[in-house]
């Protein structure tokens, strides 16, 4: 089984929640995927980190990251997947104390080329908020990377946010294709 077989595997064993929720968006759903519970484990974090490293290779990136803690796991996957650049966090808001950074790591150099992570997308608004704050900090962003795409919208939104292409390690319909929502 390749990695995008096994996160998905992953994905649907161990993240996968059916029941009402509430998104980040305010929307209500009748099933959330909590994609750290799959990838903060062994088999899910080495297949992720397999995909986001290629993903980024292909791209040309020197680092990767996103807005801080759905974007965490996925930095550091793509390290541990062999990656050969930095890992990078973007903060909601400035920190105010101490270096005063809204992008934590490594420092990015002017000439790096940012791919951004994110876990989980449905409207897009979180991965919209590190495509802002990493070219207003003057970076190019050479694509995204989504963990799991709720396929609600967010990866359009994303990619005319990013001017860069959106990829997605995995869909709701491969790890829940038979949810009650399904079109």
């Amino acid at each position: 089984m390749d990695a995008t077989g096994r996160l998905v595997e992953e994905l649907r064993a161990h993240a996968l929640i059916v029941g009402e929720v509430v998104l980040t968006s305010g929307a209500t759903a009748q099933y959330y995927v909590d994609a750290k519970r799959a990838i903060l484990r062994p088999a899910g974090f080495t297949a992720l980190g397999e995909i986001v490293a290629a993903k980024a290779a292909e791209w040309g990136a020197t680092a990767a990251g996103g807005l801080t803690m759905g974007a965490d796991p996925v930095a550091c996957a793509a390290l541990a997947g062999g990656f050969d650049g930095k890992a990078f966090f973007v903060r909601k808001e400035t920190k105010q104390h101490g270096l005063q950074r809204r992008i934590e790591g490594p420092l990015l150099d002017t000439d790096d080329r940012c791919v951004i992570v994110e876990d989980v997308v449905t409207t897009g608004g979180s991965t919209i908020q590190a495509i802002e704050a990493v070219r207003e900090a003057g970076h190019a962003i050479v694509g995204v990377v989504a963990v799991l795409d709720r396929l609600a919208g967010g990866a359009e939104r994303i990619e005319e946010a990013a001017g860069a292409p959106f990829y997605a390690c995995a869909t709701i319909d491969q790890v829940y294709p038979d949810r009650p929502d399904r079109g």
